[in-house]
């Protein structure tokens, strides 16, 4: 585990990046599952920095780009200029950071901030989707759909944020099983390590982390992207975007658990819990666990 005993949550209720509803209550459901209590019981000291300032979709005038699609274009990539500037705080502090979603989008702003560590960075991306499309490709419009492309520069200036763009031998994806047509073409190519559910049934788990870590290479210091519509509906309900055939709850605690060991940490993503569909908070409840999981909670 990493010798940092400080943790900051920062908070993000957007729901401008997909068109479903409710992910913007996540942060509350999360908090509502005990968070911070599970992590403090883990000997860490905890900040809860609030929320970052989200207008709600009615708020919202949706400024398409001319050239493409992407649904409130300019007001999330405001919200991720937010979430980059707080994050680069917990980076220049030396703080651990939890960033509670909302939709995928956050990630936009919170691993933009992490590439800019003075070590080197490495991205677990643990998701159904492989968030690589761009306004020309995406069937549907929906930033949370853009991630990775806009981390790595192909998407519009609005949402290319900070100074560093994400390489294809910094991420490693897990649990992949649902892209669009023209965005698996384009990730086939990226050079990006794609561990779809097809090779976690035939590798195992614990060889597919193995294989993630090895493509990161010998980063200082790892960020976590953890979408909870990677795990298997009958385990995560309450998701915006749920996809059947997704890991188990074992296989995401083992990933948890591997990253934990590994030891090099930083932060975090949580996101696309949303409480609408949920029954009785079991989402956030594990997301709850598997954040536990990941910042040291053993099992013997």
């Amino acid at each position: 585990m990493t010798t940092s005993t400080n943790i900051r949550i920062y908070g993000i209720p957007m729901d401008l990046g997909q068109s479903r509803r409710g992910v913007d209550m996540g942060p509350s459901a999360l908090r509502y599952a005990g968070l911070q209590r599970r992590l403090e019981a883990l000997g860490y000291t905890v900040e809860d920095k609030g929320n970052v300032s989200v207008p709600v979709m009615e708020q919202v005038f949706d400024d398409d780009p001319t050239d493409g699609t992407a649904h409130n274009l300019e007001t999330v990539g405001k919200v991720c200029r937010a979430i980059y500037d707080s994050a680069k705080s917990a980076v220049d502090s030396g703080d651990l950071a939890i960033f509670l979603g909302g939709d995928h989008s956050i990630a936009i702003g919170s691993i933009a901030a992490a590439l800019e560590r003075p070590q080197k960075i490495g991205v677990i991306w643990v998701d159904a989707h492989g968030d690589f499309n761009t306004p020309m490709t995406t069937p549907s419009g929906n930033i949370h759909g853009m991630v990775v492309a806009a981390l790595m520069g192909r998407c519009p200036p609005e949402i290319t944020i900070g100074k560093t763009r994400l390489q294809p031998n910094q991420i490693a994806m897990i649990g992949i099983r649902d892209l669009d047509a023209e965005e698996k073409v384009n990730l086939a190519k990226s050079g990006i390590y794609v561990a779809t559910m097809r090779v976690v049934d035939e590798l195992s788990m614990s060889k597919v982390v193995r294989s993630a870590l090895n493509h990161l290479g010998d980063v200082d210091a790892i960020h976590v992207s953890l979408d909870l519509d990677s795990l298997d509906p009958q385990f995560a309900p309450g998701v915006g975007t749920a996809v059947p055939g997704g890991l188990t709850y074992r296989e995401a605690h083992l990933i948890m658990e591997m990253l934990a060991d590994d030891g090099r940490v930083r932060s975090m993503d949580i996101v696309e819990v949303n409480p609408i569909l949920d029954d009785r908070n079991a989402t956030a409840n594990v997301a709850i666990e598997l954040c536990a999981s990941l910042f040291g909670k053993r099992i013997l």
